[in-house]
């Protein structure tokens, strides 16, 4: 019954753990030439977005094309944040990773 309660608290702290990590994941990118700077959430949502002064030169297409590369890119990279500490809870909670045996709460042992 231990080795079941162990297993049970483990799952929970990878879940708490997942959850802390997950609240905390940030994508962000930055042109090479430093004019633009995005910052997404876990969710992609835009929570930063920063124009150097040397676009105002550029026309408005050419601006609008690097805002949404920079935004895609950090949400890209936001993206491979989740999954990776998506992962990490996957190989947490596999049979293996659990706890105790999966027969050691039955009654006949």
């Amino acid at each position: 019954m231990d080795a079941l309660v162990n297993g049970v608290t483990n799952q929970l702290e990878a879940l708490e753990s997942t959850l802390a990590g997950l609240r905390e994941v940030r994508g962000r990118f930055t042109s090479e030439d430093r004019s633009v700077s995005a910052e997404v959430d876990g969710d992609g949502a835009l929570t930063g977005l920063r124009l150097a002064e040397s676009v105002t030169s550029r026309p408005p297409a050419e601006v609008a094309r690097l805002v949404v590369w920079a935004c895609r890119e950090a949400a890209a990279r936001a993206t491979a944040q989740r999954a990776e500490i998506l992962a990490g809870l996957n190989e947490s909670l596999t049979p293996g990773n659990v706890g105790g045996d999966p027969d050691s709460a039955r009654s006949d042992h």
